[in-house]
């Protein structure tokens, strides 16, 4: 049923969960693609034992090359986002199905609803302590309480997973290499899909998974992935949710986005400085040069 994209970096004991729920918990089959960065820990080894469909760099790539490169291996008509230190809950896809043949919007993107242990302010999960780390995953918990408390399915937001047509992502080109190694990314994605016609995006409620949230952007030099976003798009990511992501949901889609009095000032201002061709060169000035074969 869907491509199911998972980048991977150095995160072994994450991603072999990670798997396993999308074997045991899926009640469709899916296409599983890994993307691995850097393989110090053999990660590779592990994929080619069990296997998966792949794709390879000798470092890390960045969030946007990797699944970029995964996406290009996909086959189904559907193709999923995941990252590697998630775990999913049953009835997770079937969920996520029901919600596709409910809306026919070519460019329609659909998201899961994820419980995680920390309270970090987002409205948008749930939070609920099943562990920190795949050694202290209480697996029995989250199964027993995945589906409590019950959420409605949200209009006009976007977060993670991520499911789209595998036609519209192509169409649309994927994630942007000027998001590299990956802030913000998501947010443009969400803009490119806006600009190609989408005005259908929803979190659906029932589909759960657990999200360790471990955090990988910790250990890569981050872009300024909103300082780009406004110069790319000359509105700032919050006006573009609240005034199009949002108010599209309530009101069947405004227009195309204008530069707002906001992004015009923030504009000049960044636009002293080198964005984002600096925080490119900061981080890796050929990221796709690190990219292997698979018998490398």
């Amino acid at each position: 049923m869907f491509s199911i994209v998972i980048p991977t970096w150095n995160n072994l004991d994450y991603l072999k969960l990670c798997v396993a729920s999308i074997r045991e918990h899926s009640a469709h089959d899916h296409e599983i693609i890994v993307h691995v960065n850097d393989n110090s820990d053999g990660t590779l080894d592990w994929v080619r034992a069990e296997g998966l469909k792949h794709t390879h760099a000798r470092d890390n790539v960045g969030v946007c090359i990797a699944v970029n490169l995964a996406a290009a291996q996909a086959s189904r008509d559907w193709l999923l986002y995941m990252n590697d230190d998630m775990v999913c809950c049953p009835g997770w896809d079937t969920a996520l199905i029901e919600a596709t043949r409910a809306h026919r919007d070519p460019f329609a993107m659909f998201f899961s609803t994820l419980i995680e242990p920390e309270d970090t302010g987002n409205p948008l999960v749930v939070v609920r302590n099943h562990g920190r780390t795949p050694d202290d995953f209480d697996r029995a918990a989250l199964l027993a309480q995945c589906n409590t408390p019950a959420r409605p399915d949200l209009f006009g937001k976007g977060a993670q997973p991520t499911l789209v047509r595998r036609d519209a992502w192509h169409m649309v080109g994927g994630y942007s290499l000027e998001f590299g190694p990956g802030m913000s990314s998501d947010d443009d994605l969400l803009m490119k899909f806006w600009v190609a016609g989408g005005r259908h995006f929803q979190i659906v409620g029932a589909s759960r998974l657990y999200h360790f949230a471990c955090r990988s952007t910790k250990r890569v030099r981050r872009n300024h992935g909103g300082r780009t976003f406004v110069m790319k798009w000359g509105i700032t990511q919050k006006e573009f949710k609240r005034r199009f992501l949002e108010a599209g949901a309530a009101a069947g889609g405004p227009g195309l986005p204008r530069s707002t009095a906001l992004g015009r000032m923030r504009r000049i201002a960044y636009a002293l400085n080198d964005y984002p061709l600096g925080d490119l060169a900061a981080w890796d000035p050929a990221p796709g040069n690190h990219i292997a074969g698979d018998k490398d």
